[in-house]
Order: structure tokens, then C-alpha cells, then sequence
């Protein structure tokens, strides 16, 4: 798990040309299709995953690595293993609407209830886990998963090694409140009640997986978000040569923005304010298309200024589900997906 990257010019020499046949992994010819990398975590990655499964059948998924709570920080503790959680997730996220796939998809995200050891783990975080042990190559074993349960799409780890997540927070000690501390892990910074300034990941410039990196360079377009802000979502702009090809790629970038901020981590925050940190973390990066819920926007413009410092436009759809909750309905995400990128950058040949 540990293996040294490939620099990026090695890995464009692997990538197909966009001038050449470009038949896939699949034996798929480029142009069928739109391939589409998702970047991110959790729940916010699954639900992008769940509508781009509608519109396209070249998916990649780009998991953060960075989780040390629940099933997946035991895991981690106790096998020195990359935390499965997400990638789990996201596994489910991919499993077709048919009988199979939505029963494996219940299956791997069964949790067992007991007062034992097992209590709390998921089911599919121990196979995923297992295969590792068994075939000591973290991507195949997540291909071969990805096989049984029939996924519409490929999930990779964002880095070869777990990582830890630190944050600037100012507040974390609400007797302190102007004070500004180092707060260490995942899910700590995920519930802080203070304000996330930045955060870093530990190794601080950890190996990419070669595999996304190849996928981020080969793309059509690129969707990073919705997600955890600080936690999910720009994690993956703090691993360098990810974070290079999402510079360097010809692919159009998507942002996808939350419905809500997030109780801790992105407390108050505007939509605007999302970009603004991104900005911070990821000075050199370019965005084509900037999407968010059209209730979700209290004031268009400075939204529409923020991303002009990205090169981006911005979308705004109605996008999230109808009985009030903060979360995405696959169907209308689908939808605006499908329009932007029909609508925007170059016209691509699977249209």
C-alpha cells in the first residue's frame, strides 16, 4: 500500500491519448460515454455517485482516506489498513436499482448489533478489508468487490497510506473562544463547535493513488463535492499529485456545493464562503462550473463573483429532495448534471 506514485508525465505515457482509440477498461471506445471522476466522502460523495450512475456508464469514484471514527477507525487501529468506510459507501452508491444490486447494497452496509466485538462493524467494511489481507493490492481488491455486487462504476482510494486529518480551529475550547488550536482526526474536526480555519493532512505530501491520478487526467469532467467541506472534500487538493492532475487535466471540473453548512465544521457559512476556503487550499485550481440549490443561494451574486475567481459560472437547480431534508435527490441531481454537461464546455461525441 505504501509503493511509490508515478510522476505525472509517467502516467500520461499510460493514459490513452485523446487522439488515439481510447478503448477503456472496460473495452468500452471513448466517446460512448462521458467519463466522469467524483471526488469526495461520505455521504455527500454517495450522493453525487447515485445520480452520475444515471447518466453515464464511465464513473470513477475518488474516496478520502482520511477517517478514523466508527467501523472503519477500529479497522484502521487494529490492521494498519486504509480506512474502508467511504469507499463502502461508495461501493453502495454504485449498486444498480435491480434486485441484485440493491440487495448487495443493503448487505454491505448492514451494521451488526451486539455486545460483543463485532458490534458496530459493517459487513461491508470487513470484505473489503479481508480481500485486502488476501490479495495485498488495495485497487484490485476494491475492483473485485466492485464485481460482485454488479456496481455501476470503478471506486479508488484518494492516497496509497491512511491519513490523519489536522485543523486550525479557532473556539475549540468554548472557555476559549478566541484561541486557535490544533485539533487532530477526522471525525474530532467534523463535530468541532469552533471555526475550521485549514486543515493538513499527516504525511503532508502523501502518495497518490496511480490509478486516480490516471483517472483525473483522462477525464471528460470532474465533480468534485458535495460533501464535508474541510473533511471530505478538500482533502483530496492536499495530496499533491492529485491535486496537480486536477490542475493540469483537459477535463471540464464541476463543484458541487452543499445544500446547508454543516452543524461544526461549516457553521454560518455561505455558499460563498465554500469557495472562498477552497481558494485558499487550492490557489492554482480552475473550475468550469460552480452548481448549487437554487433555495440554497440567499444572495446570487457574491456567489457568482466567488466563482469568477475559479473561471467558473454557476448553476443553480433545484436539486435537493422535496420533503425538506438537507440531502440530494438522485433524480434532480441527475438531471442537472446531465444539463451541464450537455450545456457547457466543448460538446462531447457521446452526444
Amino acid at each position: 500500500m505504501t509503493a511509490r506514485t508515478p510522476r505525472l508525465s509517467r502516467l500520461r505515457r499510460l493514459t490513452p491519448g485523446r487522439g488515439d482509440d481510447g478503448a477503456g477498461r472496460s473495452g468500452r471506445r471513448r466517446g460512448a460515454t462521458p467519463k466522469v471522476v467524483a471526488l469526495g466522502g461520505g455521504q455527500g460523495l454517495s450522493a453525487s455517485l447515485a445520480a452520475l450512475r444515471r447518466i453515464t456508464g464511465d464513473l470513477t469514484a475518488v474516496v478520502t482516506v482520511a477517517d478514523d471514527g466508527g467501523s472503519s477507525g477500529r479497522l484502521r487501529d487494529e490492521l494498519d489498513v486504509l480506512p474502508p468506510g467511504d469507499l463502502r459507501k461508495a461501493l453502495a452508491a454504485l449498486c444498480g436499482d435491480d434486485d441484485w444490486g440493491q440487495t448487495w447494497a443493503r448487505v454491505i452496509q448492514h451494521r451488526f448489533q451486539s455486545e460483543g466485538d463485532l458490534h458496530g462493524h459493517a459487513v461491508g467494511n470487513l470484505l473489503i478489508v479481508a480481500l485486502w489481507e488476501q490479495l495485498g493490492d488495495p485497487v484490485q481488491a476494491l475492483d473485485l468487490v466492485g464485481r460482485l455486487l454488479g456496481a455501476q462504476g470503478r471506486v479508488l482510494p484518494m492516497s496509497a497510506v491512511p491519513l490523519e486529518l489536522q485543523a486550525l480551529v479557532r473556539g475549540h475550547d468554548p472557555a476559549r473562544p478566541e484561541d486557535v488550536d490544533t485539533v487532530r482526526g477526522q471525525a474530532t474536526v467534523a463535530l468541532t463547535p469552533g471555526e475550521v480555519l485549514s486543515v493538513q493532512v499527516v504525511p503532508s505530501a502523501p502518495p497518490a493513488v496511480p490509478e486516480a491520478v490516471a483517472a483525473v487526467l483522462d477525464a471528460d469532467w470532474v465533480v468534485l463535492g458535495p460533501g464535508s467541506w474541510f473533511s471530505s472534500v478538500i482533502p483530496h487538493l492536499l495530496v499533491p499529485e492529485l491535486l496537480d492532475a486536477l490542475v493540469e487535466t483537459k477535463a471540464r471540473r464541476v463543484l458541487s456545493l452543499n445544500l446547508a453548512p454543516q452543524p461544526g465544521e461549516t457553521e454560518g457559512f455561505s455558499p460563498q464562503r465554500h469557495l472562498e476556503v477552497l481558494a485558499r487550499h487550492a490557489p492554482k485550481l480552475a473550475l468550469d462550473v460552480v452548481l448549487a440549490d437554487e433555495a440554497a443561494v440567499p444572495d446570487r451574486e457574491s456567489l457568482a463573483d466567488a466563482a469568477k475567481r475559479f473561471g467558473a459560472a454557476v448553476e443553480l437547480a433545484p436539486v435537493a429532495r422535496q420533503d425538506g431534508s438537507p440531502k440530494h435527490d438522485p433524480e434532480l441531481l441527475a438531471a442537472a448534471y446531465d444539463r451541464i454537461f450537455r450545456m457547457h464546455g466543448r460538446i462531447g461525441p457521446w452526444r
